[in-house]
């Protein structure tokens, strides 16, 4: 896949987006915003040693929202033609103009936009890959997978992705920025076992730069592992007993509290932690922070998807919530001002101030004594609104700090409310996936429903 000629490409799309606002101006806009993104990717899945899908993608789009006062319109082409991007713009006009107005509608204000130069943030690290190269590393990290023992039986596959795009965002307040950004991912799904004991399990690994992802071969064997260790799997009896989530799913807590503080769920009332700034949700030796501007990182960006410019905030400090997350319309629905997090947030940390280096997942488990290790969630089951937590769950049955046997068809049940008022301890074994960071998570208590 050859790299986009991104210098080319961003003088191109500033050239169109200032077409677009100078055009929807022209027809009597009191604002406007434009963006122009394409991108190219590259998928490559395997199955059993042969290739089963090669996925080549390329796209385009310009897309523009037009103000007429506190009506809105928006429209969007792949057609980058004069003519097509002049209907675009006269069609986002119309649907403007006839509309019902929204007091919440609008740019976000001047003094709230990034109007400086961005910093290189390192998010653009094309991977000049070919279909047989890309193959070649899924194979390699599924035959691995099935070298490691003879119970690996089978295989859903492995696979390798690539993509690479480019942005430019402008509107009518003097905002014009924009990026180039890359993403690369390798991932294997073994099985394990025959006929009623069989189990499955996957791992994967990503990031913007190809030469950090981990080696194929390590990604096979520890899936492999994974599914090996989930066999001859057992239920258990329903009681309540401390839960310790590995840290792939503790992400899904901080996932959890991000939709409930955020500014859509807070002005429409469907969530559980309304009125919850400045609130205590956690214990004290709780912490969330986040940081848009690391080097290289999934969720790093100087602004958000209207140009207002980020910015390092403590979420949580000290158990204490701090901040919601609130695009400038979200913001205006709630009489509030913008956090900058249109699009969602930015590489968000959930730790403890407790944690000590030693605490890997083998210190874990001895404080969690005995109890449940999950690893892994089965179905939606969570209410926002109310906070009801109930997941379908895989995990292992712990006694004394050590691994007893893997158990399965269990349902783990608890509030959220209560859960991150619960967190008992925060593992120094932190895993990154997208925009957050956690480690693992111990719960004091929760419900387990089995036979």
């Amino acid at each position: 896949m050859q790299p986009l000629p991104h210098r080319q490409h961003r003088a191109e799309f500033e050239d169109l987006v200032t077409q677009a606002l100078d055009h929807a101006k022209s027809l009597g806009a009191t604002d406007a915003a434009a963006e122009v993104s394409a991108g190219q990717g590259l998928a490559v899945n395997v199955r059993l040693g042969e290739i089963e899908t090669v996925e080549q993608t390329s796209d385009r789009s310009l897309s523009i929202t037009v103000f007429a006062g506190q009506r809105r319109g928006s429209a969007s082409t792949s057609d980058f033609s004069r003519q097509a991007l002049e209907q675009t713009v006269q069609a986002a006009w119309h649907i403007a103009r006839f509309t019902a107005e929204d007091p919440a509608a609008g740019l976000p204000q001047e003094s709230d936009l990034l109007l400086t130069t961005s910093p290189d943030l390192s998010l653009y690290h094309p991977w000049d890959i070919s279909v047989e190269k890309a193959a070649t590393l899924a194979l390699e990290a599924e035959q691995a997978a099935r070298d490691v023992d003879k119970r690996i039986t089978n295989s859903e596959g492995a696979g390798v992705d690539s993509h690479e795009g480019q942005f430019v965002l402008g509107n009518t307040r003097g905002f014009l920025d924009g990026y180039t950004y890359t993403r690369h991912g390798l991932s294997v799904s073994p099985i394990a076992g025959r006929g009623n004991n069989m189990q499955r399990d996957y791992w994967y690994t990503s990031d913007r730069r190809a030469d950090r992802l981990a080696d194929p071969a390590t990604v096979g064997r520890y899936a492999a592992q994974r599914a090996l260790a989930r066999l001859n799997a057992r239920r258990l009896s329903t009681r309540q007993v401390p839960v310790l989530f590995e840290a792939p799913l503790a992400l899904g807590l901080l996932g959890a509290l991000t939709q409930a503080v955020s500014g859509g769920a807070l002005y429409r009332q469907t969530t559980f932690l309304p009125d919850s700034l400045g609130q205590s949700l956690f214990p004290q030796h709780i912490m969330v922070d986040e940081n848009p501007f690391i080097p290289g990182a999934m969720g790093s960006g100087a602004f958000d998807d209207e140009g207002v410019r980020t910015m390092p905030r403590q979420i949580v400090s000290a158990g204490v919530l701090q901040s919601y997350f609130l695009s400038s319309y979200t913001a205006r629905k709630l009489g509030m001002s913008t956090t900058g997090h249109a699009g969602g947030s930015h590489n968000l940390r959930l730790y403890s101030t407790d944690t000590e280096s030693g605490d890997d997942l083998e210190a874990m488990l001895k404080a969690l004594g005995t109890g449940l290790l999950v690893t892994e969630l089965i179905g939606q089951g969570v209410n926002y609104v109310t906070g009801d937590y109930s997941r379908g769950a895989f995990g292992y049955w712990v006694e004394n700090g050590q691994i007893q046997y893997p158990v399965q068809e269990i349902t783990i049940a608890g509030n959220l409310k209560d859960m991150f008022q619960q967190i008992v301890k925060i593992g120094a074994d932190e895993l990154n996936r997208g925009s957050k960071t956690t480690g693992s998570i111990l719960l004091e208590r929760m419900s387990i429903a089995g036979t």
